[in-house]
């Protein structure tokens, strides 16, 4: 199962020394043991919240495993490790699982409608979303339909200075880096 996992630098979590690829354990119980991941990439985001302090991956979770509802976060006993995200490709997957999962309970890092950049990022989710940030701060946008509810368009950008100005509000009709959904 492919799911995203968080680390302190060096793919260190609480301790353990991971290593690129398979990584077992014994157990997996979600709220005491076993390799903890996430199905949505910004869940990981309540357990390492400074995206410049932590290194988050895609790790395929195997072996055992459980859950224990508070979000998406599992515990398992196989967890690969497969790939680092830069903070632009963890956005991106991050949108990608909210157009995979319209209507999944929104996850709490998502703001509805407008949002104002906080921790170096917004993620807005609405019918004519929008969001303004500083300089380096990322950009993601959700766009739904307004009656359906499903994301018709995901577009993503990084505030630069110049093509993406400070303090200006975008939405998700930005053509730099648009990606359009089929």
């Amino acid at each position: 199962m492919i799911a995203y996992k968080a680390f302190e630098h060096g793919l260190i979590c609480r301790g353990y020394q991971f290593s690129m690829g398979l990584n077992r354990t014994e157990k997996a119980n979600c709220r005491q043991n076993g390799f903890h991941c996430a199905e949505d990439p910004l869940d990981c985001l309540t357990y390492y919240s400074d995206m410049d302090r932590a290194e988050y991956y895609v790790v395929d979770a195997g072996g055992d495993i459980d859950e224990d509802g508070y979000d998406t976060k599992i515990s398992c006993t196989e967890l690969t490790v497969l790939k680092r995200l830069t903070k632009w490709d963890f956005f991106l997957h991050s949108l990608a699982f909210m157009a995979d999962h319209p209507l999944r309970e929104w996850n709490c890092h998502v703001s509805r409608d407008r949002a104002e950049a906080s921790h170096g990022y917004a993620v807005v989710r609405g019918s004519n979303p929008a969001a303004h940030g500083k300089c380096g701060d990322i950009l993601a946008f959700a766009e739904e339909d307004p009656v359906s509810g499903r994301i018709i368009r995901v577009s993503l950008a990084q505030v630069d200075g110049g093509r993406i100005l400070e303090d200006k509000w975008y939405g998700a009709d930005l053509e730099e880096r648009q990606v359009a959904l089929i």
